[in-house]
């Protein structure tokens, strides 16, 4: 029934006063929950108990982070494991890398043995064969040279100081004193024989080295043979692990290498023997004896050791025509120079043009590269695995046309052509000079006059 002002509801409580505002009815607890504000975060997985206050749950690791973990460990052991490997089997991988690039030195020559019906392992043992002979003769010709000249010289090491001597002071006006040299002479012989007794006390050691020398040399001479008569074997075993595509750019790849190791090892040997008979005739014709030897020694050293083959092949010559006279020495030192230039400028650019067509000075860096990297051995193969990568790379790497600017022009600019002159007009006859001067004088007095 309806209520009058001032009355009091039955629910209501006694102590609220009677001017406040009515309290609202509770809520259902959905909509308490409805209310609520829902949290930022991710939801929290089933479960697990929500915590208190109201704020995100603890996050999880992810399940792929601890496989990545292994992983990432077990590829470092592995990659250590290489290195460590790789350390241990640096001498193998050296002589497995002579023995290739001997192969590929002498596989031009199997290959046309084996077309005219040779089998390959006889072809191989014969280029072994004629390999053998010219090394024997070369080393014996330079080491009975090497041993008459020692033997010479010590004989006669004080008349040639005594000689020298004077010549130096008779051309430079001097005044170098012999006998001081002479008194010096004895400490040097003194520590040179120290050294050549401590030399001999190790016998042991010297012993071991020439045995794994010994070792090594057979070990690249049995991988060299195999390389060579089983080759097509062992490019057959490696292209059948690849599609055919693969197969193709391996094959022309090796192609490639043995063509450039074998011109480049082909075209050496032509410039050695065209320097030999050069320096032959040189040697001959002023007397200096061993000219055939010395003759081979230059042609060989010169040619087939890089960066300083140059040197060392012209210092044993100019050392034996000093034992002649000094002007013989600086004559085969002026020839050598000489025949140094006429070979690089001349010869060698059209010997080595379609074998090792490579900039010098890139030549000269892959020689550095290949001595840091390998030592001699690096020295010997570098010059080959550039030309063979630079061919490669000639072939199938794209090139583009090149913007023509100052900074890519490879011949000097040339100058505009003049303009043609326009022709000068025809000067008017002129009197002679005595007219002309006659003529100035009378001028000068009539105006004097007036």
């Amino acid at each position: 029934m309806p209520q009058t002002p001032g009355d009091r509801p039955a629910y209501e409580p006694a102590d609220v006063p009677p001017d406040a505002e009515p309290a609202q009815p509770a809520q259902p607890a959905e909509s308490a929950e409805s209310a609520r504000p829902a949290p930022s975060g991710p939801p929290a997985p089933p479960g697990t108990a929500p915590p208190a206050g109201g704020g995100p749950g603890p996050r999880r690791m992810p399940p792929w982070l601890p496989r990545a973990f292994a992983l990432a460990g077990v590829i470092t052991l592995a990659f250590l494991a290489l290195l460590w490997l790789l350390a241990r089997l640096r001498g193998l991988l050296l002589l497995v890398l002579v023995s290739l690039f001997l192969a590929f030195a002498i596989e031009p020559a199997v290959n046309r043995l084996a077309a005219r019906g040779w089998r390959r392992g006889a072809a191989t043992a014969l280029m072994f064969v004629v390999i053998a002979v010219l090394l024997a003769g070369f080393v014996g010709g330079v080491g009975s040279l090497l041993a008459t000249q020692t033997s010479h010289l010590i004989n006669g090491f004080p008349g040639y100081v005594r000689h020298v001597i004077d010549w130096i002071n008779a051309t430079f006006g001097t005044r170098l004193s012999r006998d001081t040299l002479f008194q010096r002479l004895p400490t040097v012989t003194g520590t040179l024989s120290r050294h050549v007794s401590d030399l001999a006390q190790n016998v042991w050691g010297i012993g071991t080295t020439a045995f794994g020398v010994i070792f090594k040399a057979l070990g690249v001479l049995l991988f060299t043979f195999y390389l060579s008569a089983q080759g097509p074997q062992l490019r057959r075993t490696v292209c059948s692990l690849l599609p055919p595509h693969r197969q193709r750019a391996v094959l022309r790849a090796w192609e490639i290498a043995i063509d450039k190791t074998g011109g480049y090892i082909y075209s050496r040997a032509l410039l050695a023997l065209i320097s030999a008979v050069a320096h032959y005739i040189a040697l001959a014709g002023l007397g200096v004896p061993y000219a055939v030897t010395l003759a081979l020694w230059v042609g060989v050293v010169s040619q087939f050791i890089p960066a300083v083959g140059t040197y060392l092949a012209g210092a044993v010559p100019v050392l034996i025509a000093l034992t002649r006279s000094p002007s013989t020495a600086l004559w085969i030192l002026l020839f050598i120079i000489a025949y140094q230039q006429v070979e690089n400028y001349l010869l060698q650019p059209r010997i080595t043009a379609r074998t090792l067509d490579m900039h010098p000075a890139v030549a000269f860096g892959l020689v550095l590269a290949g001595v840091a990297v390998a030592g001699p051995v690096g020295a010997l193969v570098a010059l080959p695995f550039g030309a063979s990568v630079q061919a490669f790379a000639g072939a199938y790497v794209r090139r583009y046309d090149v913007e023509e600017h100052p900074l890519t022009r490879t011949t000097p600019a040339r100058r505009a052509p003049r303009a043609p002159r326009a022709p000068r007009a025809p000067r008017a006859p002129r009197a002679p000079r005595w007219a002309r001067r006659w003529a100035r004088r009378w001028l000068g007095r009539l105006r004097r006059r007036k």
